[in-house]
């Protein structure tokens, strides 16, 4: 009976410290993420549970046709009714994408975006959805040789 207890016993703190060992190399569970890609190029992936710095994407070398590819996942989820708008630095709608629930992966043409810079200092992308009513700024933009980061 003894030996069966500690077998037990030995079984079970080997699982644990497997756990344990095994989940010291998740990247973390849940919480909202994105990913910016200029056509396939990765710019930004972030995890926004413990990140929330905003982040610079260049536009400089980007061809009008390229195109931004934007991903946001809340939890494991797309959202439901999800916008990408680009907005000037008094928080102005300069132009405003709209998303159907299926798509998976938001995508917006950069001459779109770098035909708005005219006048403005300051440039971000923002996302919506049900679930995020507010928004998420997802970066800032730089489209020319200054800086549209704002200080």
């Amino acid at each position: 009976m003894k030996k069966m207890h500690r077998k037990f016993f030995l079984m079970t703190g080997l699982l644990i410290a497997i756990g344990f060992s095994l989940s010291s190399f998740t990247s973390g569970w849940g919480g909202d993420s994105f990913s910016i890609r200029l056509n396939d190029k990765l710019l930004i992936e972030q995890r926004l549970y413990g990140d929330k710095t905003v982040h610079a994407i260049s536009l400089k070398e980007a061809k009008p046709n390229d195109e931004l590819k934007i991903t946001f996942s809340h939890c494991g989820q797309a959202g439901k009714n999800k916008t990408l708008a680009v907005k000037n630095g008094n928080n102005k709608v300069l132009k405003q994408w709209s998303f159907t629930d299926h798509s998976a992966t938001m995508t917006c043409k950069v001459q779109d975006i770098t035909s708005l810079e005219k006048g403005s200092t300051s440039l971000q992308l923002v996302y919506t959805s049900v679930e995020l009513p507010k928004g998420q700024v997802l970066a800032s933009i730089v489209t020319d040789n200054r800086s549209t980061v704002k200080n």
